[in-house]
């Protein structure tokens, strides 16, 4: 409808039209929330969050729309114009860091964003039991995720663990803690604690390190080799043997 019209309307119309359009917007706000401002909002997980935008110094109807991230968010017919809502439930820890925006249908630039702060207690995971033969190597990862960041260390069998240099190696980031040791020996078979502690609580994982006796290696190369030696050497005599045997073959079949 808007391109039919335009038709009709001199040259200079359009830039007109678009003179208007600017001036109407001049001064138009959105809030969220009553903030008119971009902004953190805390929470924890389980109880639903409703987010509410709103449209001031409007002279008529503005359609407004709502992101999460950068994907749009589908709105019923109801809900679009001057005022909208959404709803977000059950809020998670995936919904930590989120970015929820409302924008003016025509003018993207007027906008207001929420940033979701999500704070959780840790929460860890790993593989709990490990195998491992003496002298070989080995890593403990120990999956994070809490909300403040936590504080994290390794036990060994209750007891803090000693590191030893060469021996021992830890790699953290903000969801990964991470113990590697380097060629086992027998007096590292034990269970590791991964212990993680935050604000909002504490969590604990226990690893099991079971070290094995090393295991002879089997000279796998050694033994092709010979088996083609002797194998080559049937052969040989076979073929070296071939016209005795044909007798041979020959007298016990007449």
């Amino acid at each position: 409808m808007a391109q039919s019209r335009s038709l009709a309307v001199p040259c200079r119309a359009p830039v007109l039209a678009l003179s208007f359009l600017a001036c109407v917007a001049t001064g138009l706000e959105l809030s969220v929330n009553n903030h008119a401002a971009d902004f953190t909002l805390s929470t924890e997980p389980g109880p639903p969050i409703s987010l509410s935008c709103l449209v001031h110094n409007s002279s008529q109807a503005e359609e407004l729309l709502w992101y999460r991230g950068d994907g749009q968010v589908g709105l019923k017919e109801g809900n679009k114009v001057n005022i909208s809502n959404i709803c977000i439930s059950p809020v998670n820890e995936s919904d930590n860091g989120v970015t929820f925006t409302c924008r003016l249908a025509r003018d993207k630039s007027v906008q207001v964003s929420v940033i979701l702060d999500v704070q959780f207690p840790p929460q860890l995971s790993g593989e709990e039991t490990l195998h491992v033969e003496e002298e070989k190597d080995v890593t403990l990862t120990c999956n994070s995720k809490s909300n403040p960041q936590a504080q994290s260390t390794w036990l060994k069998d209750n007891q803090s663990l000693t590191l030893q240099q060469s021996h021992h190696e830890i790699y953290q980031t903000s969801e990964i803690f991470r113990l590697s040791i380097k060629k086992v020996q027998k007096s590292d078979n034990g269970t590791y604690t991964c212990v993680v502690e935050s604000p909002l609580g504490l969590g604990t994982r226990d690893f099991y390190l079971i070290v094995e006796e090393k295991k002879p290696v089997f000279p796998t190369e050694a033994v092709i080799a010979a088996a083609v030696v002797v194998s080559l050497t049937i052969l040989f005599g076979i073929v070296a043997r071939k016209d005795k045997l044909f007798k041979v073959w020959k007298a016990l079949v007449s």
